[in-house]
């Protein structure tokens, strides 16, 4: 063996020293997943050495924290450790593998964790703990989490920022770093859970909401992202508008409420999420409504300006109303509900830059609103695809009023002055939202795999108003 590689290999009872001195550590195990849960070294965290590894995880390892590899074989991870030392990282492997390991094991998974459904339920009473870098942590968040980069928590006095009152709960892109994180932590004495599939997971989270009766409106919202969709339901018939992954939801809300859906329905091509109308159509076997001023590469009912739809005992109007993307539609049921896609929002108004033709669009969306949606009765709810961040909900779901939309602070001024406003805002675009796009018009196929990743991010389809 050369001189090179004995100087980054470790001894059974040097890891132990290394343990039981408490130094700043990370272990990681690259055996087989079940081979790990049968036996580990105790606070050892599985891991994956593969391409997507090289590329997105191991540019994120903290540079300045010894790193030890097990495996068994040990050349696995003599051979992880020299690529590693590439990257800049303090790597070394256990000399002889796992079964040279005399010291004290555990069995089980890596750390403890925190599935999105149930950390939604508790968010008021634990510690967000978000390790990404800085500069990701600003693009987007869950509300209310706290940022300390991964390579920080190996220092006593960022360790002192964290409270010992409140379970801690680790936070990044897919859960991988976060469980790195969780690992730093235990050797720090902080017990922490890692949230599991991450923030592409939590982006993944639907949950309904009763938002009104007679027509029954159930508000289904994508936490993560602030995007809405809605089920209304008349006489045992609902429809959906503005569905969401995974369209799997709606099927099991429908079973619950013992009704059945018949007309799912979009309000334009999105920009920020990928629409399920399709796949929940055809899964269900109900008809698919699109906007015939959008162009789709695919099959279904396209409907225009004043198409009457019949569904249970109510009638759904179709109202072009263009100005976030040309061929946006809204839907007025029972002269009660306008459902407003991304036009008109609780807090503020559909953005219409992101088809790169913002002066023209901005003269549509001032005439959409104040020929088209304000000139409904006061008393209309309206109930948008979107909310922001700081929009409060009333009884949960997420709406506004005709009345109430009047008073927003773009609606009280002139044609001319709201188009100079309006087209000297630059706001950053949705996250991949062209890909989005194209997967929305059907120009692009995704498995459903793909579609978390894709969506990662904040929805971005809002002016600002403040």
């Amino acid at each position: 063996m050369n001189q090179n590689i004995q100087n980054y290999r470790l001894t059974a009872d040097q890891l132990d020293q290394e343990l039981s001195q408490q130094n700043p550590l990370l272990l990681f195990d690259l055996r087989p997943k079940d081979q790990f849960e049968n036996a580990h070294v105790k606070g050892s965290v599985h891991a994956v050495c593969d391409v997507q590894a090289k590329q997105t995880i191991m540019p994120k390892i903290p540079q300045n924290v010894k790193i030890v590899l097990i495996s068994e074989p040990e050349e696995v991870t003599r051979e992880t450790a020299q690529m590693m030392r590439t990257f800049g990282l303090d790597a070394y492997y256990l000399e002889d593998g796992f079964y040279s390991w005399k010291g004290k094991t555990e069995k089980g998974q890596t750390g403890k964790t925190v599935a999105a459904e149930h950390l939604e339920s508790i968010l008021d009473q634990v510690f967000l703990l978000d390790v990404r870098n800085e500069d990701e942590f600003s693009e987007y968040q869950i509300p209310g989490s706290v940022n300390i980069p991964l390579d920080e928590l190996f220092d006593e006095k960022t360790l002192e920022k964290i409270p010992k009152d409140k379970t801690v709960v680790t936070i990044c892109p897919h859960g991988n770093r976060a469980m790195v994180a969780s690992f730093a932590l235990t050797r720090a004495g902080i017990d922490s859970q890692t949230l599991v599939g991450g923030l592409a997971g939590w982006n993944q989270i639907l949950k309904p909401i009763t938002a009104s009766y007679k027509p029954k409106v159930i508000q289904v919202q994508k936490i993560g992202k602030g995007c809405l969709s809605h089920i209304v339901e008349s006489d045992g018939e609902a429809i959906i508008i503005d569905p969401l992954y995974p369209f799997e939801k709606y099927i099991d809300i429908a079973k619950e409420y013992g009704f059945k859906i018949t007309k799912v329905f979009d309000t334009h091509q999105h920009a920020d999420h990928v629409s399920a109308a399709r796949d929940l159509a055809k899964k269900v076997n109900a008809e698919l409504y699109l906007s015939k001023y959008e162009g789709y590469d695919y099959d279904a009912k396209f409907v225009e300006d004043n198409s009457v739809i019949r569904f249970g005992k109510s009638k759904l109007k179709v109202i072009h109303t263009p100005g976030h993307t040309p061929g946006s539609l809204s839907y007025v049921i029972d002269e009660k509900y306008v459902f407003t896609g991304d036009i008109l929002f609780v807090e503020s108004i559909g953005r219409p830059d992101l088809r790169d033709e913002a002066e023209e669009f901005t003269e549509q969306l001032y005439n959409t609103l104040h020929e088209k949606l304000l000139p409904l009765s006061d008393d209309t709810l309206v109930f948008p695809t979107h909310h922001g961040d700081n929009v409060e909900a009333t009884n949960g779901a997420f709406w506004t009023t005709i009345k109430e939309a009047k008073k927003l602070p773009w609606l009280d001024i002139s044609r001319q002055e709201f188009i100079k406003r309006v087209v000297a805002i630059t706001r950053p675009r949705p996250m991949n939202y062209r890909k989005i796009i194209a997967v929305n018009k059907g120009e692009l196929e995704l498995m459903h795999s793909e579609i978390p990743d894709l969506e990662i991010g904040p929805n971005r389809c809002a002016v600002d108003a403040s």
